[in-house]
């Protein structure tokens, strides 16, 4: 799961809305630097990633972007099913997604200051760019796909997955829809063994 369904899948709570954001820039112990709030969400991502890798549906998508994109396969899984989240948005949300992508911008913009300096230059380019509602597009999916291979220090072919996605858009489509159902229940059960910490 990419920026999207992180954010979305936080639901409403500050602190796993900022946790599930930041959490890939946070490595083992620096954890415990932030609010026990914030850890939760920090650790319902790593929870949420580790379930999504897992998963017979995901590596089954992972293995056809294989020739594609290799070892950054799962990367570029996840970007698609972000594709798939913000393009049938009003599948999971009576909310717009433009409206959405607004409030949670500016949700973490006001709290900006407790995210290590990575995102929240990560942010500023997230929100003028507008990530969030772009990936509902093959174009913005394309673009993101570019800056990602660009920003990779080592060579790779992750922009060149879009000629996968164009060709096997159904069978990408299905294996999300099959897989997002999954990931809400796994959430909702995670988020209840968090609150009785």
């Amino acid at each position: 799961m990419n920026f999207l369904a992180h954010l979305f899948l936080a639901g409403d709570d500050e602190g796993l809305v900022i946790g599930n954001f930041i959490a890939d820039a946070i490595r083992g112990k620096e954890t415990q630097n932030y609010p026990e709030n914030i850890q939760k969400g920090i650790i319902l991502h790593r929870q949420i990633d580790q379930y999504t890798d897992t998963h017979p549906v995901v590596r089954n998508n992972v293995m056809r972007l294989r020739k594609s994109s290799a070892k950054y396969a799962p990367v570029v899984s996840d970007v698609i099913f972000d594709h798939f989240l913000a393009a049938r948005w009003s599948d999971y949300s009576s909310i717009p997604l433009v409206e959405y992508a607004e409030e949670r911008y500016d949700f973490l913009h006001q709290r900006k200051e407790l995210m290590p300096e990575k995102m929240q230059v990560l942010l500023k380019y997230m929100t003028k760019q507008n990530w969030l509602v772009n990936y509902g597009s093959l174009n913005g999916i394309a673009k993101t796909l570019r800056d990602m291979q660009k920003r990779v220090n080592f060579a790779n072919t992750m922009a060149s997955s879009i000629k996968d996605l164009k060709a096997e858009y159904s069978d990408f489509e299905s294996d999300f829809q099959l897989f997002f159902p999954d990931i809400q229940n796994f959430v909702k059960e995670e988020i209840k063994k968090l609150e009785a910490r």
